[in-house]
């Protein structure tokens, strides 16, 4: 029998003082058996620097041809392509070719450090294309926040996101790599 994905309520309060966006959104995210908590979190980090109301959350595992998150103009275009780790270089493309801009999100220690290493001179080519990194420990950290029920208060600005849940918070320092 397979298993069925978990479901995360979770009601966020945005701050984003450099779009100056500031919204509530009440979200259901469905993880994935194979997911873990930590990644779950990435893509809630990935939903807040990028909520939008047109923003949405795709198959993700489910599928190898949609993102984790993407938004898309009333007219179906794909304004923007969210990927969480590690893609090929394949894929990336593929993204690019479908959507007006591509932002990767690498989470991790070493696997993440040896992808950009591998990778960072044919994607610094590629038009459109932002990747960010948190380094470690804070992916950790990050995912120790995960629960069933989630209710998260968030401040950005460019690369650094606080994050509370009332209880625990977080102060993560995103690098841009690209």
């Amino acid at each position: 029998m397979a298993l069925s994905a978990t479901l995360r309520k979770v009601r966020i309060n945005i701050s984003d003082l450099t779009r100056h966006y500031y919204e509530a959104h009440s979200l259901t995210v469905a993880q994935h058996p194979s997911e873990t908590d930590i990644r779950l979190m990435v893509r809630l980090l990935a939903f807040m620097r990028h909520a939008d109301e047109d923003l949405s959350f795709t198959k993700g595992l489910s599928t190898d041809d949609e993102p984790e998150l993407w938004q898309r103009a009333p007219d179906g275009r794909i304004v923007l392509w969210v990927e969480l780790g590690e893609p090929s270089v394949k894929r990336i493309k593929q993204a690019l070719s479908q959507a007006e801009r591509v932002v990767i999100y690498s989470y991790g220690g070493r696997s993440a450090d040896e992808w950009w290493n591998k990778h960072k001179v044919e994607l610094g080519h590629l038009p459109r294309l932002e990747i960010f990194h948190l380094a470690d420990p804070q992916p950790a950290q990050l995912g120790e926040l995960c629960q069933r029920s989630m209710d998260l208060f968030a401040t950005l600005q460019e690369e650094e996101v606080q994050l509370t849940d009332g209880s625990h918070s977080l102060d993560l320092q995103l690098t841009r790599w690209r």
